[in-house]
C-alpha cells in the first residue's frame, strides 16, 4: 500500500514534470533579417505566435521597419538593429519608411 504522503508527493512530482514538459516545448524561436543592397532578406518568413524577429542594417544608409499599426522602427544606422515579438497571429507586411520600395511579409500562425 502507497502511503498518503508519497501519493502526495507523486502527485506533485507529475504535476511539475508535465508543467516542465509544456513549458519547456513552447519555446519561441528568434528569427533573424538582414537589410542589405536595400532589401529585407529573407523578404517572407512564416512564423509562430511567440517568436521574435530581428531585423539588422547591413547597409551604409539609414533604414526603418514599419508594420502599419503594428510596429515602427527608430532610423537604423550601419549594423543596427530593430526587434518585434509577435503576439498575435496575422499577415504584417512590413516596408522602410526611409525607401518604400523595401517590402516584406510576416505571416504569423
Amino acid at each position: 500500500m502507497i502511503s498518503a504522503t508519497f501519493r502526495k508527493h507523486g502527485v506533485r512530482i507529475a504535476i511539475a514534470a508535465a508543467l516542465s514538459l509544456y513549458l519547456g516545448g513552447a519555446h519561441a524561436a528568434e528569427t533573424k533579417v538582414t537589410i542589405d543592397n536595400f532589401t529585407f532578406t529573407p523578404a517572407q518568413l512564416n512564423l509562430k505566435v511567440g517568436d521574435t524577429v530581428t531585423w539588422t542594417n547591413h547597409d551604409d544608409i539609414p533604414h526603418t521597419v514599419v508594420s502599419a499599426g503594428k510596429f515602427r522602427s527608430k532610423a537604423m544606422d550601419t549594423d543596427g538593429t530593430f526587434s518585434f515579438t509577435f503576439t498575435a497571429a496575422g499577415d504584417y507586411q512590413y516596408f522602410c519608411s526611409l525607401h518604400p520600395h523595401m517590402t516584406g511579409m510576416i505571416k504569423v500562425e
